[in-house]
């Protein structure tokens, strides 16, 4: 729900459509991968703030003159869904575009982040979700707004079954690529095969679904999964010394090269299950980089693992937690892939939150979208569409951006709303909240 007092903070808000400079052809089709199809119900929210230098003579005509030649070699994400007779979501390639939203912001680029009220973030980037009506929904919007200082926030809204953070990110990359007008040499994006021919079943009887994803009754056209509690979400920085405090209290002083994501998740896990009491999660998700995954531009490749514990989670060993997040997961990709094509795609599935979920996006590079050569001065990063169990996003801080030099963590948490506020306690008691 937007407030009338937030709503007058982003103001002027227009909206119009860009596609593709060249057709892309007729009776051209996109088949989303099974696991694509088990993210269908996920968005990735991001907002990208950029300085006034950075953001100086660059005008909409020139961004949107851009995007011609950038959706040439995307044009998938400019498509739209249909279903075949079995019902399996596929996407025409007509051309229809993206969204693209423009607004101005009465704040300047410094007062807005010094605010640190990261819900309101939510009105410079589009929570649009994909229907209830598929031939008219896009599955990207991107919404550039203008602070009164002369900075610019640039909102992607990414319909995660389109591709992984990874994914976005690079999609990202070669928009500032195009943008500084260079046609950066990238694979082409080719539609996997057609959608019309039906696929085999794999196995009828599946001895069971996956951990990591989560069957729920049909959503039909209208894609987003429906919580039973109210969700709230939370962001926090964390610096070098509050990272170094934790893991020194983890793995001691004589540890030089220890691993940050998997410590961070440890105290979060223990700390969310001793919230719960008796129902403590001893088997979360962790989504992260596929150091294997291939070129195609597009498309879900991050790692899905489960961890498993068969002990109390309350009075666990940090040290122990870590390490099993960091060397026991057993990747799900297969078995979630397997599940959806036995239902030959239309059975509707969700992965973040199905389990508590930690997102590790240490290894994307977030801040490589560049204009004019300048990095954003800072990224905020979310999920739309996460389940009860929650997630926990890890990101990397832009480097050199604080006064004092320090650097470390940004800690996005999306939890049940009666579930935060014990977490926040915990996580102040061990010195991560100031």
């Amino acid at each position: 729900m937007v407030f009338p007092q937030e709503e007058s903070l982003v103001y002027d808000v227009m909206l119009s459509s860009v596609g593709p400079g060249r057709m892309s052809g007729s009776d051209v089709y996109h088949n989303p991968s099974g696991l694509d199809l088990a993210m269908k119900l996920h968005y990735l929210r991001v907002v990208y703030f950029f300085e006034r230098e950075a953001a100086k003579d660059l005008t909409v005509f020139k961004i949107k003159e851009s995007m011609f030649y950038w959706f040439n070699h995307y044009f998938i994400t400019c498509g739209r869904f249909r279903r075949t007779e079995s019902g399996r979501p596929y996407i025409k390639c007509n051309d229809c575009g993206a969204r693209f939203i423009e607004a101005k912001c009465g704040k300047t680029l410094d007062e807005w982040l010094e605010m640190k009220d990261w819900p309101l973030h939510k009105l410079l980037v589009s929570h649009q979700v994909i229907g209830p009506e598929l031939s008219f929904s896009p599955p990207l919007l991107l919404q550039v707004t203008h602070f009164k200082c002369g900075g610019m926030s640039v909102g992607l809204s990414w319909a995660h079954v389109l591709g992984d953070p990874l994914s976005a990110s690079e999609f990202m990359i070669t928009f500032g690529q195009f943008i500084a007008g260079l046609h950066p040499n990238i694979p082409s994006n080719i539609p996997r095969s057609a959608p019309l021919a039906r696929e085999p079943r794999i196995d009828p009887q599946p001895e069971m679904d996956p951990f990591s994803a989560k069957r729920v009754n049909p959503v039909g056209d209208h894609w987003i999964p429906a919580n039973n509690c109210k969700m709230d979400t939370f962001s926090f920085h964390l610096t070098s010394a509050q990272l170094n405090y934790l893991q020194a209290q983890i793995w001691g002083p004589s540890i030089e090269q220890t691993p940050h994501f998997e410590s961070l998740c440890a105290l979060i896990w223990r700390g969310v299950a001793e919230v719960r009491g008796g129902s403590e999660p001893k088997t979360v998700t962790v989504c992260r980089k596929d150091p294997c995954r291939g070129n195609d531009p597009i498309g879900n490749k991050q790692l899905i693992s489960k961890v498993e514990a068969n002990f109390s989670m309350v009075d666990a060993d940090l040290r122990k937690l870590a390490s099993m997040l960091a060397d026991e997961g057993v990747d799900e990709r297969k078995k979630i892939e397997e599940a959806v094509e036995n239902d030959q795609g239309a059975t509707d599935f969700f992965v973040y939150g199905a389990n508590l979920t930690f997102l590790d996006l240490e290894e994307v590079d977030l801040y490589g979208f560049e204009l004019k050569g300048l990095k954003p001065k800072f990224v905020y990063y979310t999920l739309q569409g996460v389940g009860d169990e929650g997630a926990v996003m890890v990101l990397p801080w832009p480097k050199g951006s604080i006064k004092n030099g320090s650097e470390g963590r940004f800690v996005t948490i999306i939890l049940p709303e009666d579930q935060m506020g014990k977490l926040k306690t915990i996580l102040k008691d061990n010195g991560l909240l100031l």
